[in-house]
């Protein structure tokens, strides 16, 4: 069905969408060929939202060469109008004859009509080459156009004993400057970075993305508060980033607090009450509302806590350092109820495992999300 020189483009279409990693949300990363005659004569990749997609920057780049050749793209062309004009129109006005997709776009605006026209305007299309290796390039585009959730990634550096700090609360560094670093590329990569009131009391944390070189926007600084404890003096209430913070908190939060928070520039959004604590799925939700579609986890114990009791963290990063803390009064990475028997404990999947510096990362994916 397919030969090599397809799949020699296909492959490089996948990795022309890697290059903008973490910088297309709420628009996945897409990568596009074409080819003709045996070479590949056009290349681009969608950049940004907002910005021309993939297959018409491919089709830019090859010019007059594209007529009656091969468009190779990682995800099935749009067809509606958004920020940028449907791929479709662009791919039938350049005179193209066939057209191979890795994976069906999941949106219900888009799912298979983009091929549909493209196959009634007499185009060969083929769907399905290097399918699940585009399909896992997008997990939160996929989950967030499906549900209206963002993808959720629980992240924590631990001691191998599970402890985040020490019992009077030292926790700087736990981890090596490695792991610290491959840390902030990870905050990169997601749209948001989330944590519990506990952290910014503890830590006073910055929630920053630092790089280099630096990232041509921040993730949003979303804290769960529940009752209004944040100081008005913390790093997330009076940096330059200031206006980049959403407190979340509940209607146990008095309406002088909210509005001293706002006063600072940071934005608050009131959500109902859960078990005394913020609504986690309903902030989830809202988020989703905002163009959300991935949220990092950062803690502390109960905020990680709160989003795997309630069946709703995608993936795991943590971060093991070469250190036994101990301590029963000592901060552990999760905390909450915890369960009773050992069949009610979450079962993890697709686990792998990295070496950064003198630290262990572990990665999986939940299987009850």
């Amino acid at each position: 069905m397919f030969t090599e020189f397809d799949l020699e483009c296909m492959r490089r279409a996948l990795t022309l969408a890697e290059r903008a990693r973490g910088h297309t949300s709420p628009n996945p990363i897409v990568g596009a060929v074409i080819a003709r005659r045996g070479r590949i004569v056009g290349e681009g990749y969608h950049k940004r939202a907002g910005t021309p997609h993939a297959e018409p920057l491919a089709i830019k780049d090859a010019g007059k060469r594209a007529r009656g050749g091969t468009l190779y793209v990682t995800m099935e062309p749009c067809c509606t109008y958004g920020r940028t004009p449907p791929c479709t129109d662009a791919i039938l006005r350049t005179g193209l004859k066939r057209v191979v997709i890795a994976t069906e776009d999941p949106s219900p605006k888009h799912r298979k009509r983009g091929v549909a026209i493209l196959r009634r305007a007499g185009l060969k299309v083929q769907v399905g080459l290097f399918k699940d290796e585009a399909t896992r390039m997008n997990p939160a585009y996929n989950k967030w156009i499906t549900t209206g959730l963002p993808l959720v990634t629980l992240k924590a550096a631990m001691s191998l004993d599970g402890k985040i700090a020490t019992r009077d609360g030292e926790s700087k560094w736990i981890t090596g400057p490695e792991a610290r670093a491959f840390a902030h590329k990870l905050r990169a990569q997601h749209d948001a970075i989330l944590v519990g009131i506990n952290t910014v009391l503890r830590d006073d944390p910055a929630l920053t993305v630092r790089t280099a070189p630096p990232p041509r926007r921040q993730p949003l600084r979303v804290v769960l508060d529940s009752s209004g404890r944040i100081s008005l003096r913390s790093q997330l209430l009076s940096d330059r980033y200031r206006q980049n913070t959403l407190v979340i908190t509940t209607p146990r939060c008095g309406v002088s607090k909210r509005e001293e928070i706002q006063s600072r520039g940071a934005n608050v959004l009131v959500a109902p009450l859960r078990g005394g604590a913020v609504d986690v799925r309903w902030a989830l939700r809202q988020l989703g509302k905002q163009e959300i579609t991935s949220i990092l986890v950062e803690g502390g114990g109960e905020a990680i806590a709160s989003f795997l009791e309630q069946g709703l963290a995608d993936r795991i990063a943590f971060f093991y350092a070469p250190l036994i803390i101990g301590g029963n009064g000592a901060a552990s990475a999760v905390a909450g109820r915890g369960v009773a028997r050992l069949a009610e404990a979450l079962r993890l999947k697709n686990l792998s495992y990295e070496r950064i510096g003198n630290d262990l990362l572990v990665m999986a994916e939940c299987s009850s999300a």
